[in-house]
Parts: structure tokens; sequence; C-alpha cells
């Protein structure tokens, strides 16, 4: 992410949407829930990288023992879970995701496109710098 943000500088906007998919993750939901609650403190990036680094093994207590070695208070985490403050928020990027015919994760888009190709850092950085010459 950084070396494609150093090469296409401000040109690049980078949007992340939810997409739990929880029949074959069922803790996907809580998980980005908690990456919201991190976001609302400023820790989305590391929450998020550190829950997907976590996804084979990941249950409620692997996500709030995750979000305390970031410094991200799995209290207040478990408060946000039993008032579910974030799951509108979680269900618009699903919805949003359904009407966009995304069906897995991760998926991309490029200038309202899907890209269909692999999203390995080189492929990936192709299309997106043959979108940029397109312009």
């Amino acid at each position: 992410m950084e070396r494609l943000r150093d090469t296409f500088g401000q040109r690049l906007r980078f949007v992340f949407r939810h997409f739990p998919l929880t029949s074959s993750h069922p803790h996907a939901q809580r998980a980005a829930e908690a990456a919201e609650w991190a976001a609302s403190q400023g820790a989305f990036w590391p929450m998020y990288h550190a829950l997907y680094a976590a996804r084979a093994d990941l249950n409620d207590r692997k996500i709030l023992t995750t979000a305390a070695g970031l410094g991200v208070s799995p209290v207040e985490i478990e408060k946000a879970w039993a008032a579910h403050t974030f799951i509108p928020r979680v269900k618009e990027d699903f919805t949003s995701g359904i009407k966009s015919g995304v069906t897995g994760t991760p998926s991309f888009f490029i200038n309202g496109a899907r890209h269909e190709g692999s999203w390995d850092e080189v492929v990936l950085g192709h299309a997106l710098q043959s979108a940029a010459s397109a312009r």
C-alpha cells in the first residue's frame, strides 16, 4: 500500500469497505465491528492488518487480545458489540458490496470497474498504472 501511494501520490484514493463472509468466517462480523471501533480511535489499519493476519484462528478472545496489544480498549469493543454500535456501518458496506457485484474478499475496483485480475502487488500495481495513464 505504501509503495502504491509513493507511486501514485495524491492521484490514488483507496476506499475500504467491510464484506464479512460469516458463512466461511464466523467471527468476521465481530472483527469488522472491532475494526470500526479501532477506526474511531485512529487505529483502523493496525487493527485490520492484525486481525487479517489472525483470520485462520479468529474468535472473540483473539479479537480482544489483538485490540489490547494495539492499545485499543477491549472493554470498549465489548460494549460496542453489546450495543450493536457498528452493525449499521458494517451492514451498509456489505449491502454496497452486494450491489456492486462483490462475491468475495478482497475485491478491488479501479475507476468504478471491478478488477478481475490477481490482487498481488505487481498485477494490481500495473492495473492502477494503466488506469492512471488512461486519464
